[in-house]
């Protein structure tokens, strides 16, 4: 565990003695993904108490890390975060939102190149949900999506079982989904990837919101294409060079609000 963290949460919040069986892997996804949760709430991402985080345990492939139901983001610590495996039981912890096992655990046994799922409702993301067009590549940060965005349609609250066949089906392989007139959806091969990856559609959405309906300069498709490409060339870095900085982002920003 880098001792950034230690700026970042209370001593207590990294106290995992009452948790049985932890080993160093779980103890520092717990951490990052603890941060993780607190970088979301600092940047206004949260919805109350509802949508979530989560993460793969590395060294237990069928097990992932959630936030406990009625916490908010920034009440979230690396010792709190409930621990449940693929069927939906609660290994360590209190008990999680249904719907957040119903979305996040389907990803999780579908998708094992996820070890980060971040589902959110912002509201930017949800509007550009509704518009029959989507995200438009019209900005840098849209065309990290170009050929990587996914679509799903609403069929009320994620409850049953045919609503997690449909949206697996609809995100396929990619990294990031808009479930129409619901919220933001992105996998990321790791924490930091995750974020990063959210961090840049919530800006394409927000950038789309404020162009509105004026004429628009639009890329040509060979230009998207290409940005694309250049874009994840090294995508296996997203978020790794960033996190350090989100992180320092982080603790100016808590100690100016004690």
């Amino acid at each position: 565990m880098e001792a950034i963290y230690q700026s970042v949460f209370k001593p207590s919040e990294l106290d995992f003695s009452q948790i049985p069986h932890i080993t160093e892997q779980e103890i520092n996804r717990r951490v990052e993904l603890a941060a993780c949760y607190r970088l979301a709430a600092m940047y206004g991402w949260d919805d109350h108490i509802y949508t979530h985080i989560s993460a793969a345990i590395p060294d237990a492939s069928d097990t992932y890390l959630i936030n406990p139901f009625g916490l908010l983001f920034s009440e979230v610590a690396p010792n709190n975060l409930a621990k449940v495996n693929l069927k939906g039981d609660i290994i360590y912890g209190e008990a999680i939102n249904k719907t957040g096992f119903m979305i996040h655990g389907a990803v999780h046994r579908h998708r094992p190149d996820a070890q980060c799922v971040m589902h959110l409702h912002n509201n930017s993301a949800i509007a550009v949900s509704v518009l029959q067009t989507g995200l438009l590549p019209i900005s840098q940060h849209a065309l990290r999506f170009y050929k990587d965005l996914a679509y799903c349609n609403y069929a009320g609250l994620a409850v049953d079982p045919e609503f997690e066949s449909e949206m697996i089906a609809s995100l396929s392989d990619k990294q990031a989904m808009l479930l129409r007139n619901h919220g933001s959806l992105v996998c990321g091969q790791t924490i930091q990837q995750a974020f990063y990856l959210m961090d840049t559609l919530n800006k394409a959405c927000e950038i789309q919101l404020l162009v509105g309906d004026a004429p628009r300069a639009e890329p040509s498709p060979a230009v998207c294409e290409l940005t694309f490409s250049q874009l994840l060339e090294d995508s296996h870095l997203e978020g790794q060079i960033e996190w350090p900085a989100y992180l320092r982002k982080l603790i100016h920003h808590q100690r100016n609000i004690i």
